[in-house]
């Protein structure tokens, strides 16, 4: 994977943690309060640019969840409750007080879950465009089937521009695109069935009791508005915010107004 740098143009830290069978791989940069930030299911350094603007107000750490970006996945491993648990001992390891715990997409069920578990060393919970919850009828999915749609529809959802960020397989080589493929690999390991929601996740998320954020791409084609509602409204005193210009990973999209907003609530 390239190198994650911060704003100023310093790589970001690199370390394994040993956790057990798991083997978390962990960048960590810039200063400040400490910054967990759980990626997305195209993996972490889609998110380089967000990383880098948070670095400049926060001790950010990133680790990569088992399975995605090259990273080892452990055979036991098969559900995203447990990349919860793995990223529970992370900052238990880490001696984390008071942090800023930001999640998108897969990352935002992630630490969805992580939250109803937990909040002991949370300040503030920031969910981007997350998924992991049932809340429409049993017969229609709530989340649009990412794993049957054509690569171009997929990216019209992702991306508002997505002439942009579209995945060009003739300028990456054969250790990038292996990377692509494992990253949806796992993806469909932890979210086929049942499709990207765990149904007991959206009955326990009234025991969060940290001030929470929900931020949603104003274009957001795969997050609906009704569904980032709903998901507000199951954690007690949560608030959601759009993000104009921006389809489902905002933060890629628009790093800095997504950056912009999580300093602003930290700081609230």
């Amino acid at each position: 994977m390239a190198e994650i740098r911060d704003a100023s143009g310093r790589p970001f830290a690199r370390r394994t943690v040993a956790l057990g069978s798991v083997a978390l791989e962990l960048y960590e940069g810039g200063e400040g309060r400490s910054l967990l930030f759980l990626h997305d299911a195209t993996g972490l350094a889609q998110s380089a640019a967000v990383l880098a603007e948070l670095a400049r107000r926060f001790h950010v750490l990133a680790p990569l969840h088992p399975g995605f970006d090259g990273a080892a996945l452990p055979g036991w491993m098969s559900s995203v409750d447990d990349f919860a648990h793995a990223h529970l001992e992370l900052a238990r390891r880490q001696g984390l007080e008071r942090a800023i715990v930001v999640g998108a997409s897969l990352g935002g069920w992630v630490a969805a879950e992580m939250a109803t578990k937990t909040t002991h060393f949370i300040d503030r919970l920031v969910l981007i465009a997350p998924v992991g919850i049932k809340v429409g009828a049993v017969d229609r999915l709530d989340v649009p089937d990412i794993f049957a749609m054509k690569e171009s529809e997929l990216d019209r959802r992702l991306y508002a521009e997505p002439e942009k960020f579209r995945l060009d397989p003739a300028g990456k080589s054969d250790a990038e695109l292996a990377i692509v493929a494992q990253n949806r690999e796992t993806l469909a390991l932890v979210g086929w069935e049942p499709y990207l929601h765990n149904p007991k996740l959206k009955h326990r998320l009234s025991s969060i009791d940290r001030p929470t954020l929900v931020l949603r791409g104003a274009q957001d084609g795969l997050v609906s508005h009704d569904y980032a509602e709903s998901f507000a409204r199951l954690i007690p005193g949560a608030r959601l915010e759009s993000i104009a210009g921006a389809a489902h990973l905002a933060h890629v999209e628009r790093p800095a107004p997504v950056a912009e907003r999580i300093v602003r609530f930290a700081g609230e």
